[in-house]
């Protein structure tokens, strides 16, 4: 997961300055981000074929193939013949690929673990995740600003290859109970009809569907904006913002990893959020990049608590043979990034990064503040 997730922070840095110093375009630079999430409306298929088959391999293969990508990345690199059409075609191809990364990586924590140390695992998964937050960004600046992107692909490609080497030698003692006769399209509609009668996942569904519309935007597309154009900063500088956000976010995970069993998880959650969104307001209002920093380093710290408290929830929650099927509706619910990416890039193109976060902070606190008055049993998850 660390290994597989510095390769991605790497290329969403890459990605993102590549774009804006091409086409000096905030809202291309927000559907580039949006499009690394284009087909996740089909993660429930992912999550159903994840289900059926060994996860560990079929991870691995996730990442034998993202390693082809990039390598081609790298090649159209050194060739020089790199357009934004071509960028926009392999950010759509790995975005079909990666689908089927989560539901099996997050569905092996619970594989492989009692289900007292559920909660550990999902921090330390999380931790793992957060560490890519703070290595990549600052690699992939470093190598940006003295090697230029091809020595960022070239690495990231490397990166790549490794976790799918290791993935092979993760062992689970699961047995699928589901039978490989009934048809993935019956699997699909059977995991729908267990989250309409459970409402704490279909209120947890909702609530990705709300952070990765209105949350997610920030240290993604928002970001080479604020570095650039309110920070005064280079890929470097960019590398630095997105790093403090992932030390931040690997404090977090840390702290939380080092508690045995979480209580109160559905609480905590919704406090985490909050905090979350409210620091996209102060961050928003600086433009010292000292400051920036440091801000960031408490909106990395609220981020990986909601998405521990949120895996926590969910692991303790799903039987068994049902995990990778949510896992494949939590990937779904990623779909609305695309959404928020792009409309945080018109609003940033049209009146400024800090606008655009600002507006998102007050629809994710309000959208939020919503779903738990009207889902009470997510409140005592």
């Amino acid at each position: 997961m660390a290994l597989s997730g510095t390769g991605m922070q790497m290329d969403a840095l890459a990605l993102g300055w590549l774009v804006l110093t091409e086409t000096d375009n905030p809202f291309l630079v927000g559907l580039i981000a949006s499009a690394r999430m284009a087909f996740n409306f089909l993660a429930l298929f992912s999550g159903a074929i994840a289900d059926r088959v060994p996860r560990q391999r079929l991870l691995a293969i996730v990442m034998f193939l993202m390693t082809f990508l990039s390598l081609a990345m790298l090649a159209l690199l050194l060739s020089g013949r790199l357009e934004v059409w071509h960028i926009f075609a392999l950010v759509l191809t790995a975005s079909v690929v990666r689908l089927f990364q989560m539901p099996a990586a997050q569905a092996l924590v619970a594989d492989i673990l009692p289900e007292e140390r559920i909660s550990n695992g999902a921090a330390l998964t999380t931790m793992g995740m957060n560490l890519n937050t703070v290595l990549g960004p600052l690699v992939g600046g470093f190598l940006f600003q003295a090697i230029k992107p091809q020595g960022v692909y070239a690495v990231i490609a490397i990166l790549y290859l490794s976790a799918g080497i290791l993935a092979l030698y993760v062992r689970s003692s699961r047995t699928s109970s589901q039978s490989r006769e009934d048809s993935v399209l019956k699997s699909m509609l059977e995991g729908l009809k267990y989250v309409k009668g459970q409402q704490v996942l279909w209120a947890m569904l909702l609530l990705a569907v709300i952070l990765n519309f209105t949350g997610w935007p920030l240290h993604t597309s928002l970001m080479p904006v604020f570095a650039r154009d309110v920070l005064g900063q280079g890929p470097t500088g960019l590398g630095m913002l997105m790093a403090a956000f992932g030390i931040g976010a690997l404090m977090g995970s840390t702290g939380l990893a080092s508690v045995r069993n979480i209580r109160n998880a559905g609480k905590w959650l919704i406090l985490s959020v909050i905090i979350w969104h409210a620091t996209m307001v102060v961050f928003s209002a600086s433009h010292t990049f000292y400051l920036s920093l440091t801000i960031l380093l408490l909106t990395g710290m609220a981020f990986s608590s909601t998405q521990v408290m949120m895996l926590t929830v969910i692991l303790r929650t799903v039987l068994p043979e049902f995990r990778g099927r949510i896992m494949g509706l939590r990937s779904m619910a990623i779909y609305s990034f695309t959404f928020g990416s792009m409309n945080s890039g018109a609003i940033a193109g049209a009146w400024g990064a800090p606008v655009a976060a600002n507006v998102n902070a007050a629809i994710g606190i309000g959208l939020v503040g919503l779903l738990s008055l009207f889902t009470p049993k997510l409140r005592r998850a």
